[in-house]
């Protein structure tokens, strides 16, 4: 059985002082989670959300990260910074980054290996426009994404990476795909692990819908059996968090 995976993706919220606050409300609200929990939070954040963090159950993430491990990139963090730190688990690929940033395949193809290399586990995102959707090409853009950020990793490698399906039309929306949609692209991806990797790969990635997922709606969506989580945006920055990691 894969273990549910609930991750916040706080984005760029959250000073220092505030991501204090906020992990040690929500710590005591998702204690004893039956899924793996994980803050992803602004790389400012690191360092004090991970002393909330220990010794508890909820694992940490970073939002971004580079492929060197260090030399003249002003601005860029690395894995071997990101470990020392106490982070586990790093977002790559997030659509946000793809559009404002230009993060391209090949960029993330490098960071993903990167991640594996250095025992982080990437949460790697793909999703399409509604654009994409209406002209009819959502798991052809999807598998196009896929191949490419998983060029060149081996089975073993594939399995730890976690896949969060986010179509961008519902990021930060307010708009859900539905329980059908969503499962339709999640089973989707699993069978292109299938046929890039085998059944037993497939049937080991853990694969999240983020978009908006939220308390109201998390029980419906994670009760598809190839959504095995959520990548969650604005409801994690609440108590409401607590909500979707119980459901």
């Amino acid at each position: 059985m894969r273990k549910r995976i609930i991750a916040g993706n706080w984005k760029m919220n959250m000073t220092p002082s505030q991501a204090v606050a906020l992990a040690k409300e929500l710590v005591p609200l998702v204690a004893g989670a039956e899924a793996d929990v994980v803050f992803c939070v602004p790389a400012i954040d690191i360092v004090p959300v991970a002393e909330v963090l220990k010794g508890t159950n909820v694992g940490l993430g970073a939002q971004n990260m580079y492929f060197e491990d260090k030399g003249a990139f002003t601005g860029e963090i690395s894995a071997p910074m990101l470990l020392d730190a106490g982070v586990q688990y790093v977002i790559l690929g997030h659509s946000e980054r793809r559009g404002y940033f230009g993060e391209d395949d090949v960029l993330l193809n490098k960071k993903v290996k990167k991640a594996l290399a250095a025992g982080l586990t990437p949460i790697l995102c793909c999703g399409e426009s509604l654009e994409q959707r209406e002209l009819g090409v959502t798991l052809d853009f999807i598998r196009l994404q896929l191949k490419s950020d998983l060029a060149g990793l081996s089975a073993e490698e594939a399995a730890r990476v976690v896949i969060a399906y986010e179509p961008i039309w519902a990021i930060g929306t307010g708009k859900t795909a539905t329980s059908d949609q969503a499962q339709e692209v999640c089973g989707a991806i699993r069978a292109l692990i299938c046929e890039l990797y085998g059944e037993e790969t497939a049937e080991a990635v853990r694969i999240q819908y983020g978009g908006s997922m939220n308390g109201g709606n998390a029980a419906e969506l994670l009760s598809k059996p190839d959504i095995d989580g959520g990548l969650i945006g604005g409801a994690s920055l609440k108590t409401e968090f607590a909500q979707v990691v119980k459901a």
